[in-house]
């Protein structure tokens, strides 16, 4: 990730599941092929459902202890999801 400020926000991980137009699920409990990761945090599934002919969005962060979930609340979790979601919403409605 980059932030609007151009700082470099690395999310080391590996998709899990990709099914194109329906759903993704990408974890960091593994850097990279099977390598285990150091510290994993969460496993984020994203699905994409026609609904009455418009895309409903719906993103779900699974997160490995209630620490780590309360660390992810505290870093903006919310807010950055929701200004997340926003932009996808904009360059949807720029297509």
């Amino acid at each position: 990730m980059r932030s609007p400020e151009c700082v470099e926000m690395p999310n080391p991980g590996i998709y899990l599941e990709v099914i194109p137009n329906e759903k993704i699920v990408v974890t960091d409990a593994y850097t990279s092929a099977w390598e285990l990761a150091d510290k994993p945090f969460m496993t984020l599934i994203l699905t994409f459902e026609n609904v009455n002919g418009k895309t409903q969005y719906t993103a779900v962060a699974r997160h490995w202890s209630v620490a780590d979930r309360e660390a992810h609340e505290n870093m903006g979790f919310h807010t950055g999801w929701g200004i997340a979601t926003d932009q996808l919403a904009a360059l949807a409605a720029t297509l």
